[in-house]
């Protein structure tokens, strides 16, 4: 789980990333990214009654996207606030498959620091 330091939970951060934010979308989610001026970065997750009516389906999406976000922090640009919007389908997926595809989506959001910036995109 990341950080509670480390999450997005007014209403409105959200409006503002919303607003104001470049999007970067696969079949997965929709990842939306906006600068923050902060010396961190910060995540919040939308998991729709679209993806499941059951709380159970949305919550256990919502820990796996943290889980993949958590573990790549330490390669990330420093400054940021993102949003991941779950879309229908996600709750099917392997975690595997979840953490590859937020992987790709850093490394085009270009929020990856390190050797990975390298790697050709798909």
């Amino acid at each position: 789980m990341l950080p509670k330091i480390n999450r997005i939970k007014k209403k409105k951060d959200f409006e503002m990333i919303f607003k104001n934010s470049k999007s970067f979308k696969n079949n997965l989610f929709i990842l939306k990214v906006i600068k923050n001026n902060l010396k961190l970065n910060r995540f919040g997750f939308v998991v729709s009654q679209k993806v499941s009516k059951k709380a159970i389906v949305r919550n256990k999406v919502k820990r796996r996207l943290s889980e993949a976000i958590r573990d790549k922090m330490k390669n990330m640009e420093i400054g940021t606030d993102s949003v991941l919007i779950a879309l229908s389908g996600i709750e099917k997926k392997e975690f595997s498959e979840i953490k590859k595809a937020i992987n790709d989506a850093l490394i085009r959001a270009k929020l990856i620091i390190g050797e990975n910036n390298n790697r050709p995109l798909h």
